[in-house]
């Protein structure tokens, strides 16, 4: 047996570091592109990723500086409160919540591939812990916050979604062991961590389900159980962005404040579907493989096909004759659009776009849908076409966030100065 030698402690912290950024970064990145920026070949990233072979003790610093930019990162801490994001798909709550002044400390996400676009947006850092199961993560082990964020999973309640399920025998709403009993999981880590406040965003059905039972079971958890002061409301996306979509919000402070939704800025006329499509002018330069040429012209593989179209026509015909509502959604400029849905990747057909008489429609194109749902050019789409379709159609819609968190901050403020002021007169005594 080898003597124990001190020394060898830091060198294997080390490689424990760089296993653990080297998963961070490829969350981001594919083994191809991490290889080209660490100047390794794919094999030996494939090695150390499967860990067939230990990578260097340096590779850390590598990986920090020239992959994941982790700078110091000392300036965050003048926010002016904390917050976690449950279930935070690719941080459209987040965006919202960091206008209004928030660090985000800690996130959970289960699917991979929303993770990579989340942390293509929000770089990972030394302050901040993004986890994948929130099921199998200890409430104690969250870091401390003041507010706690959740677009806990809808489609145990959401009306396709119980649909679905009602058509296949399946258990919905809280009976759905896989997705409704998620609920549960950010009411433990409200009871464990007591946050100063919450914004919990789900569908609209959510209110109506199972007879407004299930409704009934989540305002009784955390008013009476809990022992929170809980206001809710559906605000419709329309208001900021041209797509109707309704979506519950409730918000919860650990004591009564002056909370009122009245204090909402809803702008009475929302914007028209013009003003998030691609102009294919020359005006904006082309984003491939979304538009291409001078001009930035819409990909051609945006247009329907045409059999998918006569396909389409014939549906809708067809639910027509019968009495139906069903059938796809035209759309063009002047339009407010159906709520874009996770599907969308599948025929597009709750949005097609006006090509002009005599044409095929084309799919919004992700980037429009990502406008569509109110983020900004900026917002990094690392992911195929189909993920990105599943990611906005799941998303939440940002200026709706955003002015959530306007009115919810001051509420917090004064909750987190009211414990100041009870925390003051006990350090002055233990002085």
């Amino acid at each position: 047996m080898s003597a124990y030698c001190p020394s060898e402690e830091p060198s294997i912290m080390k490689r424990e570091e760089s296993l653990k950024l080297l998963d961070q970064a490829r969350a981001i990145y594919s083994q191809s592109e991490l290889a080209t920026l660490l100047e390794r070949d794919i094999r030996t990233i494939r090695r150390w990723e499967t860990r067939e072979s230990e990578p260097p003790a340096y590779l850390s610093d590598v990986i920090r500086q020239r992959v994941l930019n982790l700078t110091d990162q000392t300036h965050v801490f003048s926010s002016s409160f904390r917050f976690i994001d449950l279930f935070a798909g690719i941080g459209g709550i987040r965006h919202g919540f960091e206008a209004s002044g928030g660090r985000c400390v800690f996130t959970s996400e289960w699917n991979t591939f929303a993770q990579k676009t989340y942390l293509a947006n929000f770089p990972p850092s030394e302050n901040h812990l993004l986890v994948g199961d929130i099921t199998s993560v200890e409430a104690e082990d969250i870091p401390d916050h003041e507010v706690l964020l959740a677009g806990f999973p809808c489609q145990p309640f959401s009306i396709a979604g119980v649909s679905k399920k009602n058509s296949l025998g399946r258990p919905h709403g809280f009976e759905c062991d896989t997705q409704g009993t998620l609920f549960f999981d950010v009411a433990r880590i409200i009871e464990a961590k007591k946050p100063k406040a919450f914004m919990l965003e789900n569908v609209k059905n959510l209110v109506s389900h199972d007879k407004g039972n299930t409704f009934k079971i989540i305002l009784k958890t955390l008013r009476d159980e809990l022992g929170y002061d809980v206001h809710y409301r559906v605000i419709d996306g329309g208001h900021f962005v041209p797509q109707h979509r309704e979506r519950i919000i409730i918000v919860g402070f650990s004591k009564p404040t002056n909370f009122s939704w009245d204090d909402l800025h809803l702008p009475e006329m929302g914007p028209r579907l013009s003003t998030i499509l691609h102009p294919q002018n020359g005006s904006e330069l082309a984003e491939p493989p979304y538009t291409e040429g001078k001009r930035g012209k819409v990909n051609e593989k945006y247009t329907l096909t045409l059999g998918l179209w006569e396909y389409l026509q014939a549906y809708a015909a067809k639910h027509r004759a019968a009495g139906n509502g069903f059938g796809f959604g035209l759309v063009d400029g002047s339009s407010v659009t159906r709520t874009l849905s996770a599907r969308y990747y599948k025929d597009g057909s709750e949005i097609l776009l006006s090509q002009g008489i005599g044409k095929r429609p084309r799919r919004l194109t992700p980037r429009e849908c990502a406008r569509l749902m109110g983020y900004p050019d900026t917002f990094k789409i690392p992911v195929s076409d189909t993920q990105a379709y599943k990611q906005f159609g799941n998303s939440v819609i940002v200026p709706v966030m955003t002015e959530v968190a306007r009115i919810m901050v001051p509420q917090i403020k004064w909750l987190m100065q009211q414990d100041k002021q009870l925390e003051s007169p006990r350090e002055k005594r233990v002085a």
